[in-house]
Formats: structure tokens, sequence, C-alpha cells
């Protein structure tokens, strides 16, 4: 069996909220943390020029967060295109599908993202994978829920003989609470550069900033996001 650094974590890091918020966490807890991000095509990859911004700040924002922050990845994979039309990866309308499930939901891709981040973090030696899946506000994917990333993990330890612990600190979070854990963890500082650099938006949209940070303001993502932003703003 290959031996896993306990004390390290390698988070999946899109340069959008949760994500970042994850990557805090992680930098709080361990001390070796590194990232692994993917370029699938996704219409709102203005997200992949978000995310190197993001990682910069992270370093500058704390002396201990710059140390302990290792190598990034960025991964090609646009098998998702080729394998049909989704919100995500096409020009198409976000609508609610015949499924149930609304037409941004990309099927297999937190699965697969997860196999290569485990892939990686077998060669790497890390133990812990962090992913910033919830099922608690969220748009119903199945593979956000706490049940799969469960089995996932069952199945990950099986097919590599390891024993990878994949850790989803926002799945039982409100998008409130979401807030609120970013502040704990890196304050008002962390709290804006969330606000100001991240993207979560699924169209791609840069041009408007509103008081939870920038994006379209209709898509799914940014309807969370801002009823989130509210509530927690309103506690403050």
């Amino acid at each position: 069996m290959v031996e896993l650094d306990n004390d390290s974590a390698l988070v999946v890091f899109s340069g959008g909220q949760d994500s970042a918020t994850c990557l805090a966490w992680a930098l709080c807890r361990y001390a070796r943390v590194e990232t692994m991000g993917f370029d699938y095509g996704q219409r709102h990859a203005v997200e992949l020029t978000c995310r190197a911004e993001v990682l910069a700040r992270f370093r500058a924002l704390r002396p201990d967060w710059d140390k302990r922050l290792g190598q990034d990845t960025l991964m090609s994979l646009n098998v998702f295109q080729q394998l049909g039309e989704t919100a995500l990866t096409h020009d198409v309308s976000i609508a609610m599908t015949k499924s149930g499930l609304p037409s941004t939901f990309v099927p297999g891709r937190n699965l697969v993202f997860l196999t290569l981040a485990a892939a990686q973090a077998y060669r790497r030696g890390i133990r812990r994978l962090v992913t910033g899946v919830c099922e608690t506000d969220f748009s119903g994917y199945p593979d956000c829920r706490d049940d799969t990333m469960k089995a996932l993990q069952v199945a990950l330890n099986l097919g590599m003989e390891a024993r990878f612990d994949l850790r989803t600190p926002l799945m039982w979070l409100t998008k409130a609470q979401t807030w609120e854990l970013a502040h704990g963890l890196g304050g008002a500082e962390l709290v804006a550069l969330i606000l100001e650099h991240t993207h979560t938006c699924y169209t791609g949209e840069r041009g408007l900033r509103h008081p939870w940070g920038y994006g379209c303001g209709a898509c799914p993502a940014c309807e969370l996001r801002a009823a989130g932003y509210a509530e927690y703003a309103g506690k403050l």
C-alpha cells in the first residue's frame, strides 16, 4: 500500500467562492497544501484566469499560508464537450431538463475530477482530498451529495489500494454559513478577496460588480451566492 502524508492535502480548486473557502480551510489545518484545477471547455473559462490571481493573493494574505501552499496543477480535460451539450460546456440556455436537473449539470464531472485528483495525490504522497461540494444550498447535482462522496472514497481507496481521506468542509453549510466560515478562517481580508477575485457565475460574466461579487445575477450559481451573501451581511 502506498504511503501517504497525513498532514498534506490536495484541494480541487476552480477559482470560485466555495473552492477558495476550502483552500483557506485546508491551509489552516495541513502543513502542505497543493491545488488542482481543470480546463474542461467550460463556458465560464474566466475562472481559470481568476484562480491564478486568487492563488497569488492567498500567498500575499498570510505568510504562513504562503509557506504551506505548494504546487498547483491545471489539467486539460475537454472530454465533457465531446460527450454532449450542457449549459456549462456549450452556449445553450440554462433551464430545467426532463431529468429534473438543471442543464448546468455535467454528468460525471465531479467523479472524474476527484478520480484524477486522487491519481495526482497518489503520486505526490498526499492523503487528504478536499472539495467544495455541498448538498445544502445547491442545484441538486447528484455528484455533490454526501453519499456519492462516501462511495467514491471507498472506490478510490480500493482501486488504488490507498487510504485517501476525502474531505467536504462545505457539505452541510448554507451559502451564508460558507461566507461565515471564510470570515472565521481569514477575517474581513479573506472575504474581500473572495468577493473581488473569485469567479462563480456560470455565464462567465465579469463586467457587473454586485455586493456579493461579479456575475450575471441570474444563473443558479449567482442566485445562490447572492442570497447567501445577503443573509451573511445581514448578520454583521
